[in-house]
């Protein structure tokens, strides 16, 4: 799975970034999520609530193109698709809508390792079995044909253009708002062998709602480059 690679140091879950660097990138994923299940704990409504995200373009699958001055990147959508059950539309017409509900845009990733003991999964030879736990955020959204035409299309996505900056300094941001459902979070677990000497636990955990903009930004200072928004054809346009 492509959009699962980073890796930190077991007290990277905990950690929050310096406060400077808040200003500019906002709240992680991680952070998003741990405060709003406090408040859902608390009792408070989450439900339409909005949020801004920023999307992980390293785990997405997108094409750069550079023209002298002029940058574009083309998001590709056609295999995000939601598959926990509860985006499956099994009596979907597949000439109408898609089998998967809900699609997906990557946020975060972060591998935690707990530990390790020792296990004899080969008679008569002792191992280390590392413990690892990685978690994993996205945002899950029903709304994407709103933004363009459902098509047949493996290369259907969003397309972003913008002018000098370079790569790096510039990033993609949702702005979703939560549904009745807000939050979702699966949890699946692979047992250490001898092959692989490692107790995986991945935790996929879901912002779900729908999604009202998407938003080409320089990640250096904040400000908007273009924005994504409904009936735009996926096209990025000049706020």
């Amino acid at each position: 799975m492509h959009f699962l690679r980073s890796v930190l140091a077991a007290t990277a879950v905990a950690a929050f970034f310096p406060a400077a660097s808040l200003a500019l990138a906002g709240e992680s994923a991680e952070q998003h999520f741990v405060a709003l299940q406090t408040d859902e704990q608390a009792g408070k409504r989450l439900p339409g609530r909005e949020l801004v995200l920023e999307i992980d373009l390293a785990a997405s699958d997108v094409e750069r193109q550079e023209e002298g001055s002029r940058h574009r990147l083309h998001y590709r959508m056609a295999a995000n698709q939601v598959a926990e059950g509860w985006s499956w539309q099994p009596q979907a017409n597949p000439a109408q809508e898609d089998y998967y509900r809900y699609k997906f845009l990557p946020l975060q990733s972060l591998t935690v390792e707990r530990g390790e003991y020792t296990h004899e999964d080969k008679i008569g030879e002792a191992q280390q079995m590392r413990i690892v736990w990685r978690y994993d955020y996205f945002l899950a959204f029903d709304n994407l044909y709103e933004f363009y035409p459902r098509l047949v299309d493996d290369e259907a996505g969003f397309d972003v253009e913008w002018m000098s900056l370079a790569d790096e300094r510039v990033g993609l941001r949702a702005k979703v708002t939560l549904g009745e459902t807000p939050l979702s979070e699966s949890t699946t677990f692979w047992k250490a062998i001898h092959a692989q000497p490692r107790d995986l636990t991945l935790k996929k955990r879901y912002f779900v709602g729908q999604l009202q903009a998407l938003e080409a930004f320089d990640r250096q200072s904040g400000a908007t480059l273009c924005r994504i928004e409904r009936a735009s054809s996926g096209h990025c346009r000049q706020p």
